[in-house]
């Protein structure tokens, strides 16, 4: 099992997040399934999925705001970045 396991998926990292669901996932397919494991698991993996996803839609929320800033700053600097990317685009 994974370190996160039992632990609010607030808790934990992204990373740990990620990869006790993914545990989950090799567990059902892997595994000749435990009845009694089965809501349990799914429960988990529901839980961690709702955590992963709030926390990507966060995060494009941040960089969707950071974004159009940092082409501000590096206009004003002479450097032209593309907001969608943040690539640095050659003049």
């Amino acid at each position: 099992m994974a370190k996160g396991d039992g632990k609010d998926p607030t808790a934990l990292s992204y990373a740990e997040a990620s990869s006790e669901l993914d545990e989950i996932v090799a567990y059902f397919e892997d595994s000749e399934i435990d009845v009694d494991q089965l809501v349990v698991k799914l429960e988990r993996a529901t839980a961690l999925v709702d955590e992963l996803e709030k926390r990507l839609t966060e995060t494009k929320m941040h960089v969707d705001e950071l974004a159009p800033r940092l082409a501000a700053v590096a206009e004003e600097a002479s450097i032209v970045i593309d907001p969608e990317t943040g690539e640095v685009l050659d003049d």
